[in-house]
C-alpha cells in the first residue's frame, strides 16, 4: 500500500511539473536552425570548442542567459545581436528545444 501511495504521489508531481514547462520544441528547432546552428550546432552540440554546447542544458538557464544578453546584463556583442532579434516566445521555444536534446561528450 505504501509503494502504491508513493507511486501515485510521484506520478502526480511529475504531471504537475511537466504542465508548467514553457516552449514549443518544434518551433524552437526551426528558430535555432535560423539563429543558433552556425555556432552552436544544429542540435546544440557545438562543432567548435569556442562555442558552448547548449544541448541538454536546463531550459530555465538558457532562457535566463538569452534574456541577459538581450537586456545587456551579459556582455557579448555577437550574442547581444542574436538575442535582440528573439521574442520572449522565441527564447522559450529555443530553450525548450536545446533542453530536449542530448548533450554529447566529445573531446576537442
Amino acid at each position: 500500500m505504501k509503494n502504491l501511495l508513493i507511486t501515485a504521489v510521484g506520478g502526480a508531481l511529475l504531471l504537475i511539473s511537466s504542465q508548467g514547462m514553457a516552449g514549443n520544441i518544434e518551433a524552437g528547432k526551426k528558430k535555432a536552425a535560423e539563429v543558433c546552428a552556425a555556432c552552436h550546432g544544429a542540435d546544440g552540440n557545438s562543432p567548435a570548442p569556442a562555442f558552448p554546447k547548449l544541448a541538454g542544458q536546463h531550459a530555465s538557464y538558457l532562457e535566463k542567459t538569452l534574456n541577459e544578453y538581450k537586456s545587456g546584463a551579459r556582455k557579448d556583442p555577437v550574442m547581444a545581436g542574436m538575442a535582440a532579434a528573439l521574442s520572449k516566445e522565441d527564447i522559450e521555444n529555443v530553450a525548450a528545444y536545446f533542453a530536449s536534446q542530448s548533450g554529447l561528450k566529445t573531446k576537442y
